[in-house]
């Protein structure tokens, strides 16, 4: 059932109220909040975030939030946390990724290819592969890790662990969620 932007801005509210605190990821921060960043000089810390109230089903934050990020590191996630050390971690997002939507595609292990109709992908766009429907994603991918699309057409493309590599071989078909991202 779809929700009407009062019910969400509802869930929105609650959740706002837990929320107290960005955190910055390395890699995939599961459902632990893994990979967060650490060290540097001035250190990294997490950021104390205050929510403007909740409109049409959409919750911002009310300014921008500045952290210091150490030499060398790429941040490929945005957690969410209850305190600004330890507390209780409430999810994540891709960096970026809030200006590109969530696509469907299926892969084909005996081709390497992934369909997901004018998805819009350019060579070496940064690509997160989810499950969807509970079913893992396909043997050879991780869910969470940074991919590089290379071989894209209008309806297809493959995926490669690095910039410009060979593509990931996977083994099992599959249909997953796949979102580009912007670390």
């Amino acid at each position: 059932m779809p929700l009407t932007d009062s019910a969400r801005n509802d869930m929105l509210t609650g959740l706002g109220s837990t929320i107290t605190h960005i955190s910055l990821h390395s890699g995939d921060p599961s459902t632990t909040g893994a990979n967060e960043l650490a060290g540097g000089s001035p250190a990294y810390a997490r950021k104390a975030v205050t929510w403007n109230a909740a409109a049409t089903g959409l919750r911002t934050n009310n300014g921008a939030l500045v952290f210091d990020v150490p030499t060398a590191t790429t941040v490929l996630h945005v957690g969410f946390w209850t305190a600004i050390t330890a507390g209780t971690f409430k999810g994540w997002y891709p960096v970026g990724a809030a200006s590109y939507a969530v696509q469907a595609a299926t892969f084909l292990a005996s081709t390497d290819v992934f369909t997901s109709y004018a998805h819009g992908y350019n060579n070496d766009d940064r690509i997160l592969v989810y499950d969807v429907g509970g079913a893992g994603v396909p043997t050879g991918f991780t869910e969470g890790t940074v991919y590089f699309v290379i071989a894209t057409a209008t309806d297809t493309f493959q995926l490669s662990a690095t910039s410009g590599g060979a593509s990931v071989a996977g083994t099992t078909n599959g249909e997953v969620a796949v979102q580009r991202c912007t670390p």
